[in-house]
C-alpha cells in the first residue's frame, strides 16, 4: 500500500524567516538562474534544499555519476546559509568530556575524528575544485568562560589520549601568545573558515556542471513505493526518484522527529574592515559555555562576533527585534574579549538555528520512509556536519554504512 507522506508543517516558514538584518556575504552573486519544471520528471537523486547542505550533498552524488535534481522554493543559500558565520571547527558543541559521559569514550571519541576529517574533506575538496570562497585554514581557540581552566585541562588530557590535535595554554601563555586575558584555553589547528555564501554557490555550480537540473519547486508530499519515491511539488508535477535527500536547512519537514532538536536564535555583528587590529592568525574563538560566544574575522579584516543564543526568543519579529539591542551587548563583549578593537559596527543579523541536546547531527534514513533520507548538520559545526552527511549519505546511497549513521540516527536518544 502507497501512503502520502506530508512535507512540511502546516505554517510555511520562509527564507526572510530563517535570519534578518543582513551578514557580509548576503550581496554575494545570486546562484545561477533556476528552471521551472513544467513536466514530470524522474532522476536517480532528489535534493529537496539547494543551501549549503543541498550543495554539498548535489557535489557528491553528481561525483557519483548520479542523475541529480535539486529543488527549492526560494533562492539557494539565501535562507539560513546567508546568516551562518561559517567558522568551520571540528571541534563540537558538547566537549569530549561531556559526549564521554553521555556515550562512552569510544562513541564520543568516533565522533570527533569523523569531524576533524570532514573539516579536511572539505578544504582539500574546495581546493580541488578550484571554488574561490574565501576558504583560509585557521587555528581554534577554545576559551575558558570562568575563573579556572581545569575542565579544559581535563578536556586537553582527554583529547591526548584520544590522539586529537592541540595544546593547552595557561592564563600566561594566552596572555603572551594571543595577548586574550582569560584563565586558559586550548588552541587547536585543523579549522577554517570562508564565504558561506560562496562556498554553497560553488558546490551547486559545481554539480549543474555535471549535468544536476536545479528547479524552483515546492515538494508538499511523498508518496513511497517499491523501487521509487513519488514526490508530489506545489504546482502539481511530480518528481519520481530512487532516493530523496531532505536538506531543508533549519525549516525541519512533519516526516523528521527527533526527541533531541530544538529551535534557537542567534545574533551577531560584523565590524568595518580593521586589519591593523586583529589578534594573533585570526583564529577562530569559541567559549567553554552552553551558550558560548564565538568570534572570527575574515579576508577584508573585519571581525565577527556572535552569540547571546536564546531557545525562547524564536519567533522571527521578535528575534529580529532585537538585533539593535544584541549587536550593543555583542559589541561590549568583543570590547571586553579584544580591547583593540574597532567598535565601528556595519553589519548586524539575526539566524534562527537548531541544536541537539548532544551537539551531534542528525543524519541517515527517514525511520519508516524508505528512500528517503534525511541531513540536517545542527548546531555550531553545522559546514562540518553538511559535509559529513555528504559523505555519508554518498556511502549509503552506494551500498556502504558506517556506524556513524546510527550515532547520528534521527530517532535516537540523546
Amino acid at each position: 500500500m502507497r501512503v502520502i507522506i506530508s512535507v512540511l508543517d502546516s505554517e510555511d516558514t520562509e527564507q526572510a524567516d530563517l535570519r534578518g538584518g543582513r551578514s557580509p556575504w548576503y550581496a554575494t552573486p545570486e546562484q545561477a538562474v533556476r528552471l521551472e519544471l513544467d513536466e514530470n520528471v524522474k532522476c536517480d537523486a532528489l535534493i529537496v534544499g539547494g543551501g549549503i547542505t543541498g550543495s554539498l550533498i548535489a557535489e557528491r552524488l553528481t561525483r557519483q555519476g548520479l542523475d541529480v535534481i535539486v529543488i527549492d522554493r526560494e533562492l539557494p543559500g539565501r535562507g539560513s546559509t546567508a546568516a551562518s558565520t561559517s567558522m568551520l571547527l571540528w571541534e563540537i558543541d558538547r566537549s569530549l568530556t561531556q559526549l564521554t559521559d553521555l556515550y562512552g569514550f569510544e562513541r564520543a571519541s568516533r565522533a570527533y575524528h569523523a569531524s576533524l576529517h570532514a573539516v579536511a574533506g572539505l578544504k582539500s575538496l574546495v581546493h580541488q575544485l578550484g571554488i574561490s570562497c574565501e576558504l583560509r585554514d585557521k587555528p581554534s581557540l577554545y576559551l575558558a568562560a570562568g575563573d579556572t581552566s581545569k575542565e579544559l585541562l581535563g578536556e586537553h588530557q582527554l583529547r591526548e589520549r584520544a590522539g586529537l590535535p592541540g595544546e593547552f595554554l595557561d592564563h600566561r601563555m594566552l596572555l603572551d601568545v594571543f595577548g586574550i586575558a582569560r584563565a586558559g584555553a586550548l588552541v587547536s589547528p585543523g579549522a577554517a573558515d570562508a564565504d558561506p555564501s560562496q562556498l554553497a554557490k560553488g558546490m551547486l555550480e559545481t554539480a549543474a556542471a555535471r549535468g544536476a537540473r536545479v528547479f524552483e519547486a515546492e515538494a508538499i508530499g511523498f508518496d513511497a513505493a517499491a523501487r521509487s519515491v513519488g514526490i508530489q511539488l506545489k504546482n502539481d508535477r511530480q518528481i519520481e526518484a530512487r532516493s530523496v535527500i531532505l536538506a531543508t536547512g533549519y525549516v525541519i519537514p512533519a516526516i523528521v522527529h527527533s526527541t533531541i532538536q530544538t529551535v534557537s536564535s542567534s545574533w551577531a555583528i560584523a565590524t568595518k574592515p580593521q586589519p591593523q587590529n586583529l589578534w594573533k592568525e585570526g583564529a577562530l574563538i569559541w567559549e567553554d559555555s552552553k551558550d558560548y560566544l564565538y568570534a572570527r574575522t575574515t579576508s577584508a579584516g573585519r571581525i565577527i562576533i556572535g552569540g547571546e543564543d536564546s531557545d525562547e526568543v524564536v519567533e522571527p519579529e521578535a528575534r529580529d527585534r532585537l538585533i539593535p539591542q544584541k549587536a550593543r551587548v555583542l559589541a561590549q563583549k568583543l570590547a571586553a574579549l579584544w580591547p583593540a578593537a574597532d567598535l565601528d559596527i556595519e553589519y548586524r543579523w539575526s539566524g534562527t538555528f537548531d541544536t541537539t541536546s548532544d551537539g551531534l547531527p542528525l543524519i541517515g534514513p527517514v525511520p519508516g520512509a524508505k528512500g528517503i533520507f534525511a541531513a540536517y548538520g545542527y548546531g555550531g559545526n553545522g559546514i562540518t556536519f553538511s559535509f559529513l552527511a555528504a559523505q555519508l549519505i554518498g556511502d549509503l546511497i552506494a551500498g556502504s554504512s558506517s556506524q556513524l549513521l546510527t550515532d547520528f540516527a534521527l530517532d535516537r536518544d540523546g
